[in-house]
């Protein structure tokens, strides 16, 4: 049996475990797996893009627009990586209370604690949150680009 990609491994064991208690503690498993990733991932975005403001300091202090959506970028880059660091944080809750059961990481069961409930809850909308941030500085990265075009930028430069 060739396992491959190990989230794959673990999602196959989540979707053939039968009681709640296996699906609460599998999918805490697999996010636990997937922490590493994501903050080395996290980690080298925030690198990067103190590179690329380095090298571009000048453009982006005299650039009409540039320096105002570098700071909006930082921002919503700085608010989703904290999003990240408390989904992981509710996670951990998840994982806590794990022995009681639930229909997965993010549905409780009827007879869940209120503490397992609430951290789901919240874990829900977190996990919703991110891709949002995440696209809105994709976004934001598109308009840097845009900016970075020659006549973009004499545009730029002359406006201010």
């Amino acid at each position: 049996m060739r396992r491959g990609f190990r989230s794959s491994w673990v999602l196959t064991r989540f979707q053939r475990s039968g009681s709640f208690l296996q699906r609460t503690r599998l999918s805490s498993l697999g996010w636990k797996k997937w922490a590493p990733l994501q903050s080395a991932a996290i980690i080298g975005h925030f690198l990067a893009g103190l590179a690329i403001i380095g090298e571009n300091k000048g453009r982006v202090a005299k650039q009409g627009g540039a320096g105002t959506l570098t700071v909006c970028k930082t921002a919503v880059t700085v608010i989703g990586a904290l999003a990240t660091f408390y989904a992981g944080v509710l996670g951990r809750k998840v994982e806590k209370y794990s022995e009681e059961g639930a229909a997965g990481a993010t549905e409780p069961n009827p007879g869940t604690s209120k503490e397992l409930q609430s951290a789901q809850r919240q874990l829900k909308v977190v996990q919703w949150c991110i891709p949002v941030f995440s696209g809105a500085v994709i976004v934001m990265g598109a308009q840097h680009g845009e900016m970075q075009r020659t006549s973009n930028v004499l545009k730029g430069l002359l406006q201010s």
